[in-house]
Parts: structure tokens; sequence; C-alpha cells
């Protein structure tokens, strides 16, 4: 067993924004190195769409996840948007929804048109970079670690944490947001763009999704296994990378940061 402490870094949406992904990797690289830490690296989905780097993007996932030992991507539904194109199984109209909802940027990122064939541009993807295809195929949906489960979107609050439904993984919203009380996990996700580019903290949830495209912010969560301790740090349209404080949303029974505030006195 490793000497060295052991960190998972969660980070929310990322929709195209490849520089601000790589200002934040570099700097989660320097949090590891000055703790003399492991870090793991979560990505919680949605890497693709809306943002000008999409193509950019998935490979620095692709290098952060090799070079970070038993790193993942978990799926988001723009992923799943992109990797069923590349499969060939949307049909016209669901093609036309995702190149509405930003899937467009994401076609441009690979030097193609939205409006130019697109079986031929699905196939030059695939040549290209394989390895996206590969990404994508393997992404999980859920991932469960110690006290904490991470996710794209959420979870269904009413089934257990190892029977949660794909599609509520990638897409749910008001059934898990709008739920009070305890889980019996921290549910870690995106999705859900939080206002004013902070990673919002309840009794049962860190939200993630700090709108990167839209502030220009990225953020990540670290979690220190040995003590549950959390950090949060955003890197900035400027290049810049610091420590941020979230948003404590408590709703009558305090957020996660409390209970455990024995490791959390900065924030």
């Amino acid at each position: 067993m490793s000497s060295y402490p052991s960190l998972i870094a969660a980070i929310g949406d990322v929709h195209g924004a490849a520089s601000l992904l790589s200002t934040l990797l570099q700097g989660l690289d320097t949090v590891a190195a000055s703790r003399k830490a492991t870090m793991e690296i979560v990505f919680l989905g949605d890497i693709v769409d809306r943002g000008p780097d999409s193509r950019g993007a998935l490979d620095l996932v692709v290098e952060a996840i090799a070079t970070h030992p038993n790193s993942r991507l978990l799926i988001g539904n723009h992923d799943w948007w992109l990797l069923q194109f590349l499969k060939g199984e949307l049909d016209i109209d669901a093609i036309d929804n995702w190149l509405d909802q930003g899937g467009g940027a994401t076609l441009a990122s690979y030097g193609a048109a939205s409006d130019g064939d697109l079986d031929t541009i699905r196939r030059r993807i695939l040549k290209d970079r394989p390895e996206h295809f590969e990404l994508l195929s393997g992404a999980a949906t859920i991932a469960v670690d110690g006290s904490f489960a991470f996710v794209h979107a959420g979870i269904d609050p009413r089934r257990p944490i190892d029977r949660q439904d794909a599609q509520d993984c990638l897409w749910i919203r008001a059934p898990f947001l709008n739920h009070v009380g305890r889980l019996s996990h921290v549910v870690v996700h995106g999705h859900q763009p939080q206002k004013g580019g902070r990673p919002v903290v309840t009794e049962n949830r860190i939200s993630m999704d700090t709108g990167a495209v839209f502030t220009g912010r990225l953020t990540a969560v670290v979690i220190d296994r040995d003590s549950d301790q959390l950090e949060f740090f955003a890197a900035t349209a400027a290049g810049g990378f610091a420590a941020v404080e979230p948003v404590r949303l408590d709703r009558g029974l305090g957020t996660v940061l409390d209970r455990w505030a024995g490791h959390v006195d900065r924030f």
C-alpha cells in the first residue's frame, strides 16, 4: 500500500473549453506534486459541444487518463450524442437536435462543417481520432468511491446507488436536484450550470458545472481519500488557477462541508 496521500479530482462540464481544461489539469498536477500525493481524475462528462475546441478537450482527457492511473470519464448527455453519431445510430431528427445543442461546434473542431456530408465526416473522425471513439465507448455512467458517487447529471433518489438507470445518470434534473435529505453517498455531479460560476454544496450533493463556456471558469473538487477533506479549484479564462470557495446551500440539514467541518475550516 502506498504511503503517499491519495486524492481524487472531479472536474465539471468542459463543453469544448480545452484551454481552461489544460490550465486546470496543470494546476491540479501542481497541487498533487506539492503534497507528494497521487491523484486520480474523474471527468464528470460533457467534454464536448458548445465551446470552441471539443477535439482538443477530448485529446486532453485521453492524455490525462493515460498519465493518471485509475482515472476515468463518466459519460455526459452531450458525449453520448457524439458517441451515437460516431456509431451512426442517430436519426436525422436527433442529429439536428444535437447540432442545435452545440454539436455543430464539435464538428467544426474536427475541421468539418455541419452542413457537409455527415457520413463522410463521421468516417473521417473515426479515422483521425480513433482514441476518441474508444474513450467514449468505454465511459461508465456512474462510479462509487468511498463516501462519494460520481455521475454526470445525478441519481434517482428513490433507487439504491447500485441500481441507477443510465438515462437518469445522463439527464436527470429536478427529481434529483430538488430532493432534500441525505443519501447513501454524497453525489458529485455536473449537468446543471450553477449560478455565479461557483460550485454548490448541499447536504447530499456537490454540483460542479460552473458553466465554463459562459463564465470562463472550469472547476474541480479535490477529495482526500484519507480524511474526506474537500477543496475546490478553478481555472479562469485569463489563465489563472486558484482555490475557490463553494456556495453552501443549507436546506435545513447543513451541508456536506459541515459534516466534515474539522477538515474544511478554510471554507
